[in-house]
């Protein structure tokens, strides 16, 4: 969809030079490991030594920064996402500055520390100078979510005090640190008092299933204030309690489950294994579309637009399409990331409950996949695969209704159809398949995104057309209209309409306002003229479509946000007259 969005950070920046730098703080990390792990005569160590704490202070940031320095103003605490209590560090670079945030820790001479955090966002590192012996560091990739960096150090002879410290990259985008623990002998310097790390939990008891689903429950460990789960060796959650849903399974399959305890000092042994197969699959139990339907687009960014919480879309939206979905390494696969802080510290549970409650008003909230800058590839059996295995799991954890196909850089028909195939199969009969192509994209049944819509006709939603950022372009009767008028909307459609697609198949999209999209904006009535000149034959003008399609879908517009903007003046134009189509 042709709008503004978001930059993405181009991960190729500073490359060779950050490999390079990365390359030495790992050998220098394995370094220090390998000594400490021989420094078993650790004063700490000996029998009756004092309980080790955790020596750094405002370990959670819960005070603010108090304690921390950071380098040009970077730092601020945020209240998501965070690893545990209520506040995180935020931390920013920019091209010239990392993001150093520090502390000055007081520690004992000849003494072993563990120094961990959990961290997330882009590259992340922690470490700590002044040791008296070998300074260490460690690090972490891009990631969206939390994750344990740990390495231990130990300080010299006359070592009274250490500067732990962590920090982006340059020019990358913004990191969050949550949790920092400098665990060891007391350094007298009245840091947060700690405890051990926990033993592995026990009782571990797989309860109720679903096609999709697991209910785990386990006996709380002492000194644990998380969890996390893993599923088949692999760790899907974290949770602070003693119970657990696994969500996004497979129907009819065995999986392995295991939980490990985790407090600042670090992550207890995995509790003994359960295994549990989910229930055979049924159908999506999403709400039916109406006959004639209303699209909107829900912006997960902010792009100038009004910012909204699912919860604050028109009840005229029918079919809310969330954009947009995050491509992944893996070839044809999606993710979703909620932009909690764009969003204003929209959370993910908020979300979640607000999807719940627009289907239980009759609504279908649905994943869109591609925009203007989407870049996601479905060109082989096995990206298509990928693609209907990871869009489900997404459907199981948020409780999306369906996708929307918006890729503006070329579609395969083959695996797309594919794709989409393997997900009905998954989802169930009452799945939701929009697409939003462009003008250009269904000039012709020949083009890709034409053969897969009618591919998938059986099991197609809608087509939502976007009417705008185009030009000029050919009617169903050879004639050339240009966009922003009555005839365009009108004479393009008949394409569709005669191309092979039911009408109730086809939809038509504008923007929501002139800010929307660069060109092609209509007003609301012109919107109406053409579903009546459509679907009643009224309204028309130049071209007049040779029959009428009673039974036409509805409107789609680019973006709930942007019709927000301007007092949803469109939806509550559009919205009642597509309602009231015959």
């Amino acid at each position: 969809m042709p709008h503004p969005l978001m930059s993405r950070t181009p991960r190729s920046r500073h490359r060779r030079w950050l490999g390079t730098a990365v390359t030495g703080l790992a050998a220098a990390a394995l370094a220090v490991t390998g000594t400490a792990a021989g420094a078993s005569a650790a004063p700490h160590a000996a029998a009756g030594a004092a309980a080790d704490v955790n020596n750094a202070k405002n370990p959670g940031f819960e005070s603010g920064l108090s304690g921390w320095t950071c380098s040009a103003g970077a730092g601020s605490t945020v209240s998501s996402p965070v690893h545990g209590g209520t506040s995180a560090l935020k931390a920013t670079p920019s091209g010239t500055d990392q993001a150093k945030c520090s502390q000055t820790v007081a520690v004992k001479p000849n003494s072993t520390y563990t120094l961990s955090a959990y961290v997330q966002g882009s590259y992340v590192y922690l470490g700590a100078s002044g040791t008296g012996t070998t300074d260490v560091s460690t690090w972490a990739p891009g990631a969206t979510t939390w994750q344990q960096l740990k390495t231990t150090f130990t300080t010299g002879p006359s070592t009274t005090s250490v500067t732990v410290y962590t920090h982006g990259w340059y020019g990358q985008a913004a990191y969050f640190a949550d949790d920092i623990s400098v665990f060891g002998p007391d350094g007298g310097g009245n840091g947060d008092p700690g405890d051990p790390v926990p033993d592995a939990p026990t009782g571990l008891t797989a309860g109720a299933v679903t096609s999709s689903s697991v209910a785990l429950s386990w006996n709380p460990a002492k000194y644990a204030t998380g969890y996390n789960v893993y599923r088949d060796g692999a760790k899907v959650q974290a949770v602070t309690g003693t119970s657990a849903t696994v969500t996004g399974l497979s129907p009819a399959t065995a999986y392995r489950f295991q939980v490990a305890a985790t407090n600042a000092a670090g992550e207890s042994a995995k509790s003994a294994e359960v295994t549990a197969t989910t229930s055979p699959g049924g159908g999506n139990p999403g709400p039916s579309v109406p006959k004639h339907a209303v699209t909107g687009y829900w912006q997960n960014f902010n792009n100038g637009a009004t910012v909204q919480k699912i919860s604050d879309v028109s009840d005229q939206y029918d079919i809310i399409a969330v954009s947009f979905a995050d491509a992944t390494t893996t070839p044809g696969a999606i993710t979703f990331n909620l932009d909690s802080a764009g969003l204003g510290g929209y959370t993910v549970a908020q979300f979640k409950a607000d999807i719940r409650a627009k289907q239980a008003a009759g609504k279908n909230v649905i994943l869109s996949v591609g925009g203007e800058k989407g870049t996601i590839s479905v060109n082989d059996s096995a990206s298509a695969n990928n693609f209907a295995n990871s869009a489900y799991a997404l459907m199981q954890e948020y409780g999306f209704n369906g996708v929307d196909i918006d890729l503006e850089n070329g579609i395969n028909p083959t695996y797309m159809s594919q794709a989409l195939r393997s997900l009905s199969q998954k989802a169930g009969s009452k799945l939701v398949i929009t697409m939003a192509p462009q003008t250009i994209d269904m000039q012709s049944t020949q083009g890709g995104y034409f053969k897969t819509a009618l591919n998938i006709k059986d099991i197609l939603t809608v087509v939502n057309m976007q009417y705008y950022n185009s030009g000029s372009m050919l009617g169903c009767d050879g004639k050339v209209y240009s966009q922003g008028t009555v005839d365009f909307l009108t004479a393009l459609a008949c394409i569709q309409l005669e191309g092979g697609l039911d009408p109730s198949q086809v939809g038509i999209g504008v923007p929501a306002s002139t800010r929307a999209a660069g060109g092609g904006y209509v007003s609301p009535g012109v919107v109406n003229n053409a579903l009546d000149c459509l679907t009643k034959g009224t309204g028309c003008g130049s071209f007049k479509p040779a029959k009428t399609y009673p039974s036409l879908r509805g409107a789609m517009t680019w973006s709930t946000n942007w019709d927000a903007a301007t007092g949803n003046a469109w939806s509550n134009a559009v919205g009642p007259h597509v309602h009231n189509l015959p």
